[in-house]
C-alpha cells in the first residue's frame, strides 16, 4: 500500500507540474479531495486570519503555485497526498468552474442546456474533466476584472461553481471514489471565455430589493446604492454588475460618472472603478 500511495503521489506531483506550466496554480490534496495539508493555525482558536503570511504551508488555495520549486516543496511536505487542486480566479486564466454533478435527482447537464437556451448563450469548446462519479468539470475563462464567487446549486439543481478562493480537483488526482480525467479531446484545449449571458448568471444578484423603477433616474439611483452598499471583496462584482445593468437598459453613459463616485466611496481607485465599468461595457456590447 506504501509503494502504491508512493507512486499516487509522484504521478500526481508529476500532473500538477504539467498543469502549472499551463499557468494553473496548484495545491497537493488528499484522497479525500482536500488540502492534503491541514493549517498550521488549527491548534489555536485565537490566530488571527491568516493567509499565508505566517510563511508556512497549510492554507488551502493561498497556498496554490505555478513555481515548479515550490509544488515540489508543498508535495514533499504531504508524501500522503494522491492529487492536485487548481485554485480558481487567479491569473492567467481566471478559471471558472463548472461542476455538472450525479448525485441530485436532476439532470445538472439538461439543466445548463436549458439555461443555455433561455439565456441565448453556448457552452464553447473547453477543457472538460471526467469525475468517477460521472459528473464533469467545465473549465471557463473569465474576465481579470470580475469576481465570481463559489455556489451550489444557485444557478440550477446540481450545478455547482467554483470561483475565487475555490479549486477544482486536476485531472489525473487520484481519490477514495477514482479517478479524475480530461475527457477525450479536450485535453490540449485552453479554458474558453465564459460567454458573457452566462457570466452575468454566475454573479451575485443585489442582496437588497429594489421596487420596480418608475423612471430610469430612479433606476440608475437604484444601482448606485447598490455599488454604495458593498462590503470589501464585493466591491468590483457588485460595480460589474450595476454597469452591466446601466448598460443593458441604456442609461450606461449617463450613469458612469455616478458609479465612479460610488465605488470610490467603497475604496477602488478612480481607475480600478474605470475599468471594470468599461469591461461591463464590452460585456454588453456597448463601446466604453
Amino acid at each position: 500500500m506504501a509503494t502504491t500511495d508512493r507512486q499516487a503521489t509522484t504521478l500526481a506531483l508529476a500532473h500538477a507540474l504539467s498543469a502549472a506550466e499551463r499557468g494553473l496554480a496548484v495545491i497537493p490534496l488528499s484522497r479525500t479531495k482536500l488540502p492534503a495539508l491541514r493549517s498550521p493555525h488549527r491548534d489555536d482558536p485565537e490566530a488571527p486570519p491568516c493567509h499565508g503570511e505566517c510563511g508556512r504551508f497549510g492554507h488551502g488555495v493561498y497556498d496554490a503555485a505555478t513555481d515548479p520549486n515550490r509544488i515540489r516543496e508543498l508535495f514533499t511536505a504531504a508524501p500522503w497526498a494522491t492529487g492536485y487542486g487548481i485554485a480558481c480566479g487567479l491569473p492567467p486564466h481566471h478559471l471558472i468552474g463548472i461542476d455538472l454533478d450525479t448525485k441530485s435527482d436532476t439532470d445538472s447537464s439538461a439543466a445548463l442546456r436549458e439555461l443555455a437556451l433561455r439565456h441565448l448563450f453556448t457552452i464553447p469548446a473547453t477543457v472538460v474533466v471526467l469525475t468517477p462519479s460521472g459528473g464533469r468539470h467545465l473549465w471557463l475563462s473569465g474576465p481579470p476584472d470580475v469576481v465570481v464567487p463559489n455556489s451550489a446549486g444557485r444557478l440550477a439543481p446540481g450545478i455547482d461553481i467554483r470561483g475565487a478562493g475555490g479549486y477544482l480537483v486536476g485531472p489525473g488526482s487520484r481519490t477514495d471514489h477514482g479517478v479524475y480525467a480530461t475527457a477525450p479531446g479536450t485535453a490540449h484545449l485552453a479554458p474558453a471565455a465564459c460567454p458573457p449571458a452566462l457570466l452575468r448568471l454566475l454573479l451575485p444578484p443585489p442582496r437588497t430589493h429594489h421596487p420596480t423603477p418608475t423612471s430610469a433616474g430612479d433606476h440608475g439611483q437604484g444601482l448606485v446604492q447598490f455599488v454604495l452598499a458593498a462590503h470589501e471583496g464585493q466591491r468590483n462584482t457588485r460595480l460589474f454588475w450595476a454597469a452591466c445593468r446601466a448598460y443593458e437598459d441604456g442609461i450606461g453613459p449617463a450613469l458612469v460618472d455616478p458609479l465612479v463616485d460610488a465605488a470610490l466611496n467603497t475604496g477602488l481607485t478612480e481607475r480600478e472603478a474605470r475599468a471594470t465599468i468599461a469591461s461591463a461595457a464590452r460585456m454588453t456590447g456597448h463601446r466604453p
